[in-house]
């Protein structure tokens, strides 16, 4: 994705420029998707996290470049795509990443898991990774590090004017607590059922900028708070937008924060699918000038918490009519809506066998419940990850040696 700079803009409402019209007017297909995810190390003996992060990096950039990266604490791998105009070629793309940083981590003895949080316990405060940034960011925020081996899937959408960026965020907002639900895959924390499908959102959401973004009344409006944040210290500067929803501070995209780290790249895919659809749809009611829903801030944070308790298995919040509903029928309302679009560009083929697989196994969360529920064997939940994570891995350690004899509980 290719950098290029926002400048301030003067106070004006949130109608797109021209440059924002164009882009709406041109259909779904010139919607682009371009996607982070990351990964946790783990030793495939003791199923504990591993620090090896910058070795596996250095393998893994010989064939990825700088495609691949640290994160914040050694125990991460951060990998990202190429912007792409059809999920076929993102799903290839991801196919090939997965497999070369499994291949990486194999090499020193280690595999990689995709689970929005640690199965097993951690060092606390965990090992961060060096680096002024990682540094201030402790120095800070304290203990928030702490619990920060966290891991999303985070989708950037293209948008290359700023002012429709901040209209589609608008537009995207009530939708968030869906995409929670169908992307929770972090039940688990120091080997403990939370009770919660995603703890990745609750965890995340201490920070002091994060959740659900506000609704931007404007250009202005956008630019003066984050004046204001970065004024008082409470971010370090544009990059410390922790919210679900944010524009780039680096590319010209809206980047959608709000997934946990995806365990297949079907389910990946799912998600910048499901994006895509949303975003063409925001951007054509752009187009029409149509305005943004806009839902009480307290109640879709409300929405966005039962939706990282519940998943898929429980009650939503229907934030139109003010009830509970099955979470269920808020993920059927989605995808009738992308449906049409995705259709028309040749994307809903790729998302089907997610979505079969969605309604037949569940999410993430539920899956790995599923893993630890057959024995009640917390490694179990371990081993079925790194499984599925690296099932597109050439090295057949990596996907088969959880499978070939029995495991002792941790």
């Amino acid at each position: 994705m290719t950098s290029r700079n926002w400048t301030r803009a003067d106070a004006h409402p949130l109608a797109a420029d021209g440059e924002g019209h164009r882009r709406a007017a041109a259909g779904p297909a010139a919607v682009t998707v371009g996607v982070e995810e990351e990964y946790l190390l783990v030793d495939p003996a003791s199923r504990q996290l591993s620090t090896e992060a910058e070795k596996v990096v250095a393998l893994a950039a010989a064939e990825l470049g700088d495609r691949v990266t640290t994160e914040i604490t050694r125990y991460q791998v951060e990998v990202r795509t190429d912007p792409h105009t059809g999920l076929t070629g993102l799903r290839d793309q991801l196919h090939t990443t997965r497999r070369a940083v499994a291949d990486a981590a194999a090499r020193l003895g280690l595999r990689i898991i995709s689970s929005g949080t640690p199965i097993l316990g951690q060092h606390t405060p965990p090992p961060l990774t060096p680096g002024p940034r990682y540094a201030r960011s402790a120095a800070m925020f304290r203990a928030l590090d702490h619990e920060q081996t966290a891991c999303a899937c985070h989708v950037h959408v293209g948008i290359p004017d700023p002012t429709t960026a901040l209209q589609v965020s608008n537009h995207l907002r009530p939708w968030l607590p869906a995409l929670i639900a169908v992307t929770a895959n972090s039940p688990y924390w120091d080997a403990q059922d939370t009770g919660y499908a995603s703890w990745r959102t609750m965890t995340w959401g201490r920070w002091p900028v994060a959740g659900p973004p506000p609704y931007f009344e404007s250009r202005a409006h956008f630019e003066d708070l984050l004046d204001d944040l970065i004024g008082t210290r409470t971010v370090m500067d544009r990059g410390g937008l922790y919210w679900d929803i944010r524009p780039s501070h680096h590319v010209p995209t809206l980047e959608i924060r709000v997934a946990d780290a995806a365990p297949t790249v079907d389910d990946t895919v799912l998600l910048a699918g499901a994006l895509k659809g949303l975003t063409a749809l925001a951007l054509a009611a752009v187009h029409r000038s149509e305005p943004a829903p806009r839902p009480r801030p307290e109640m879709l944070r409300a929405a966005c918490w039962r939706a990282a308790r519940d998943g898929l298995a429980g009650q939503s919040i229907n934030l139109g009519a003010g009830r509970l509903e099955p979470a269920g029928t808020q993920v059927d309302r989605l995808f009738h809506a992308v449906r049409p679009v995705l259709e028309s560009t040749g994307d809903f083929a790729p998302l089907q066998a997610a979505r079969a697989r969605l309604r037949t196994d569940g999410n993430g969360a539920d899956r790995q419940r599923t893993a630890y529920g057959r024995r009640r064997n917390i490694a179990d939940v371990v081993d079925y990850l790194i499984r599925t994570t690296a099932a597109t891995a050439t090295t057949a350690a990596a996907a088969t040696d959880c499978e070939q004899s029995p495991l002792d509980p941790v």
